[in-house]
């Protein structure tokens, strides 16, 4: 059983009085029902109480599967949010998780059972699937499918997706789309130029270790914490063969978690191939390291060169010249080289959408010495004629110039947000049932958040206990020290006074002599 609590406002104190009779027969059907006051205002609590499914329920009996004790407890013990498939149907419906252009039919998502946890093999699976954890799709833009870039480093290292730390995917992210940018093409082995791995035993995340004075990308986080628990099966459909799997029918990257990541450390230049070398080289000519936060942003950008230009003097003030005079060489070789299928982000990472037949722009600040950029920008995501502010060939006007178009909130299953006029004019105008499905949404999301707020309040308690523990254990250490060489100073002063002592004595006793 689950609950969640909803709190509506009541107009007047006298409706609030009129529907005491029928918040009695509310509490007989949902449960319970309270009414109070808060700053003078009405207010009506009432406990729903929903039943998650029988079968979902009957799962916390079964057994725990076993044969994993080459995976540390950490990994092999740890259940998952998303036992619940409601709560995984709630998150993506507010969630991308499918990449631009591609069918949603590729992969089925779905919950894991309560005994399934991120290292489990694929025993008993009728379709081949793999783990993937929310933080992938919402904090690094991970989508699906993955390219062979990504596919190639997983196949290098030896890991699944969830083996490999979330740390060491933003440096992937990161390095992918800089060399984008970059008119380069990006590799396994180029990008696991700048990195060295030290598998463990027993077995855990897998984590890139940055090679000192090589790697250009800093850490996206000095810790990632709370996403062991956010990790959800992807399952591979018959449209989705082809993306995932091998003509004969083999995985094309590690699907479950491997108990021997591969090991690399100070690979040689002489290791890597013609093309490899390039993107090495090329890299290499930043002094400065590169903003891997900022790059891994830029996914989620409809305007991605001039969003990198942006992140570049976080970390030093030459990366942006650099980046600029590179990226214009670069682009003069590339096109000298015919090269037309290498990726350059010179269109929107992501959609852009008018939203509910309405135009919400935002505006676009012309930046000093990237008029050319923004031209180009504009008239990718606005049209041809919203660079130069004239009409378009067929006499209609375009979007105004200086403004882009915010982009697209994709929704998934029967629930739709929208924002028509009637709800800027009045709320009155808004339909019912439009009203109760936005509800359940956001309701879903909060039970969500609740959730995870509880389980970090309850591991900040644990830790913060722990940590106050060892403070109090240290100040009580460095008082005894402190303690003992009191004493041992008041020893010696004692020593001292007494040896002072008695040469006074003798002192005293010379001087009656002479006197005398």
């Amino acid at each position: 059983m689950s609950s969640s609590d909803s709190i509506s406002l009541s107009t007047s104190s006298n409706e609030s009085m009129g529907s005491e009779s029928s918040r009695g027969r509310q509490v007989d059907e949902e449960g319970t029902s309270s009414g109070g006051m808060v700053s003078g205002i009405p207010m009506e609590t009432v406990r729903e109480v929903r039943e998650d499914p029988p079968e979902e329920l009957a799962e916390s009996d079964w057994s725990a599967k076993g044969g994993y004790g080459w995976a540390v407890a950490d990994v092999r013990n740890q259940s998952s949010l998303f036992w619940w498939s409601r709560l995984l149907n709630s998150w993506l419906n507010c969630t991308p998780v499918i990449s631009k252009g591609v069918s949603r039919d590729i992969v089925s998502l779905e919950r894991v059972s309560a005994i399934d946890h991120v290292c489990h093999g694929q025993e008993g699976a009728a379709e081949k699937f793999f783990y993937m954890y929310m933080c992938h799709f919402s904090q690094l833009h991970v989508w699906l499918s993955l390219d062979d870039f990504a596919m190639g480093v997983l196949r290098t290292l030896n890991v699944a997706p969830t083996q490999l730390h979330p740390n060491s995917w933003a440096y992937l992210q990161a390095f992918r789309i800089l060399c984008q940018s970059l008119y380069l093409e990006p590799s396994p082995y180029a990008f696991l130029y700048f990195y060295d791995t030290r598998p463990r035993r027993p077995t855990t995340w897998l984590s890139l270790i940055s090679r000192p004075s090589i790697n250009r990308l800093d850490a996206f986080s000095q810790s990632f914490k709370h996403f062991k628990d956010g990790y959800f099966k992807v399952v591979v459909k018959k449209e989705g063969k082809p993306y995932f799997l091998n003509v004969d029918g083999s995985t094309k990257f590690p699907f479950s978690w491997m108990g021997t990541p591969s090991r690399y450390k100070d690979m040689g230049t002489d290791e890597l191939s013609a093309g490899d070398k390039e993107v090495v080289k090329i890299l290499m000519k930043f002094v400065d390291k590169l903003p891997t936060k900022g790059l891994v942003r830029v996914y989620n950008s409809v305007h991605p060169i001039i969003d990198i230009e942006g992140h570049m003097p976080q970390s030093g003030k030459k990366n942006l010249a650099l980046f600029q005079s590179l990226r214009k060489e670069m682009a003069a070789k590339a096109k000298a080289a015919g090269k037309v299928d290498v990726p350059n982000l010179q269109e929107s990472v992501v959609e852009v959408h008018v939203h509910g037949g309405t135009k919400r722009k935002v505006e676009l600040q012309p930046r000093a010495g990237k008029g050319k950029d923004v031209k180009k920008v504009r008239a990718v995501l606005l049209g041809a004629g919203s660079a130069s502010g004239a009409g378009s060939a067929s006499g209609e006007k375009g979007p105004e110039s200086g403004l882009i178009e915010l982009p697209k909130i994709s929704v998934r299953k029967d629930i739709a947000i929208n924002f028509p006029d009637t709800i800027i004019n009045s709320i009155d105008g808004v339909e019912t049932d439009h009203i109760v499905r936005t509800m359940v949404e956001f309701g879903s999301k909060a039970l969500i958040l609740s959730r995870r707020v509880g389980s970090l309040y309850r591991q900040k308690v644990k830790e913060g206990g722990r940590e106050k523990v060892e403070e109090l254990q240290g100040k009580v250490d460095k008082f005894e020290e402190e303690r003992a060489a009191w004493k041992k100073e008041k020893e010696d002063w004692e020593t001292e006074r007494k040896r002072l002592a008695t040469w006074r004595v003798r002192c005293l006793d010379s001087e009656n002599i002479f006197i005398n």
